[in-house]
């Protein structure tokens, strides 16, 4: 009897791991809460493909924009917790849960972080009307107060906060217009609709080289590589006014800790590979690939920060 308990504890435990290793078994859904052409879905659909690779599985990219990522946000949120809806989304996760006085879901309760793939800073783009650098602008604001507009992918996204920020630490009156994603915001600059807007690297970079907009400005620490020449605005009198924007795969809160643990290092793997690191490197952005555990502490420290600059700048949805 003890040899015949043995073997079919063996059964039971390969059958057991093979549970494990068999996600995905089919197609997993990565919803976007943006249109497609923004920084967000073109980082998406870097990762997408590495992590079909990795894991054996079509990831698809699903773009559901509105209500600034929170139709998105909410549908992963209620998701089955079983690793095939994921959701792939920004810093506006974490800025929404002070923006928003009521929401369907909770950003730390409601949500198993997966990994940060990358991130990146913002940049304070320019319709030529707008002047050639950041003090030419100001001037303009400050002769004409509420003249000036400047656009964002929408409320509670970090262009938003960006913009918010400025008009605080500039003491300027700017008037915010929200736009239904990054792609049509940035058509506004370049259409002249409004003077300026924040937009994070990979989504002004075909613009900035095409002459369509002036980059002024980097509202980060450091300037980009891709842009040696801009300055941050530090450099350019303004201080206060770093708001980067991150990239990361969330899964709904009960999704099993293997699942997780699977996707992050597939995650890990894809901002480490290469290829993909190029690729981000191209667009402005820096590769992350954090665990699971990072995040978790990453996003906790994301909502206290955001929570303090939405309180400073009075910021509201729109």
């Amino acid at each position: 009897m003890h040899r015949f308990g043995v073997f079919f504890l063996l059964i039971f435990l390969s059958a057991g791991n093979g549970l494990c290793q068999s996600y995905p078994s089919r197609p997993v859904r990565m919803l976007v809460g943006f249109p497609p052409g923004g920084g967000t879905d073109i980082t998406a659909r870097v990762l997408a493909p590495k992590l079909s690779e990795f894991l054996g599985q079509q990831f698809v990219v699903e773009n559901r924009p509105g209500a600034a990522t929170n139709i998105a946000t909410d549908l992963v949120a209620k998701a089955a917790p079983d690793g095939y809806t994921l959701l792939f989304t920004t810093t506006a996760l974490a800025i929404n849960m002070s923006l928003y006085k009521s929401l369907p879901f909770d950003a730390l309760r409601d949500f198993a972080p997966v990994s940060v793939f990358a991130e990146s800073p913002n940049l304070l783009v320019a319709h030529q009307s707008a002047g050639a650098s950041v003090a030419e602008l100001l001037a303009q604001a400050r002769a004409k107060p509420g003249a000036l507009n400047y656009s964002s992918a929408g409320s509670g996204t970090t262009q938003h906060l960006a913009g918010e920020v400025f008009k605080v630490r500039t003491g300027t009156q700017i008037v915010h217009i929200p736009y239904k994603g990054t792609a049509a915001s940035l058509t506004a600059v370049v259409a002249g609709e409004v003077q300026f807007s924040f937009a994070n690297v990979p989504a002004i970079l075909g613009h900035v080289k095409s002459g369509r907009l002036r980059a002024l400005a980097v509202a980060g620490p450091h300037r980009s590589d891709l842009m040696p020449d801009v300055p941050t605005l530090k450099e350019a009198g303004v201080e206060g006014v770093e708001v980067p924007v991150w990239y990361a795969l969330l899964a709904p809160a009960a999704t099993p800790r293997e699942t997780v643990a699977a996707l992050g290092n597939a995650t890990a793997r894809a901002a480490r590979a290469p290829d993909t690191k190029q690729r981000l490197v191209d667009q402005g952005a820096d590769p992350v690939g954090n665990t699971p555990d990072e995040f978790t502490k990453l996003l906790r420290a994301e909502v206290a920060k955001y929570a303090e600059v939405v309180r400073i700048s009075g910021a509201k949805p729109e």
